[in-house]
């Protein structure tokens, strides 16, 4: 199976030894995506850095044959929980329709102390479009609490 490399012409890139993305047959995997400009200047808005992240993101999964719609993974990571609302915007604007499979999770830094949001997403392009199914029905949920009546029975004494 052929590997296709993708490079966002990040200084990184050469010296850690990474691609922003790579294409292996129908999976795409973006790399950690940092909100610097072409000119390396960095907004200190965390919303216009979520924004960024995921139009430098979208735009390497765009170069390596994905769409959108193909996202079936996304992760974020924040230095400070106080980001987490400017983080839930700017991923809603793009997903709120596609629904991935989503982390966000709060680090301690990131490579450079300007950047307050990094964002990586994976995605399988053999899908034909966008068709996901969303599980409406009630009975997962029912499920879950019936199991978790179970369980606080047992820490009670009582039988499971």
């Amino acid at each position: 199976m052929a590997r296709r490399l993708v490079s966002s012409g990040s200084p990184y890139e050469s010296t850690i030894g990474f691609s922003r993305a790579v294409r292996v047959g129908d999976v795409v995997a973006v790399s950690g995506t940092a909100p610097v400009w072409p000119d390396g200047r960095v907004e200190p808005d965390p919303l216009v850095q979520a924004r960024r992240c995921w139009e430098i993101a979208l735009g390497a999964l765009a170069e390596a044959g994905g769409r959108p719609e193909h996202v079936v993974r996304t992760r974020q990571f924040l230095v400070d929980r106080s980001y987490e609302a400017a983080a839930t915007q700017a991923h809603g604007e793009v997903f709120a329709d596609i629904r991935p499979a989503s982390t966000m999770v709060v680090v301690a830094g990131l490579l450079d102390p300007r950047w307050l949001v990094e964002c990586e997403l994976d995605a399988i392009t053999s899908f034909p479009g966008h068709s996901a199914h969303r599980l409406r029905s009630a009975r997962p949920l029912a499920r879950w609490r019936s199991l978790a009546r179970i369980g606080e029975r047992g820490r009670q004494g009582g039988s499971t």
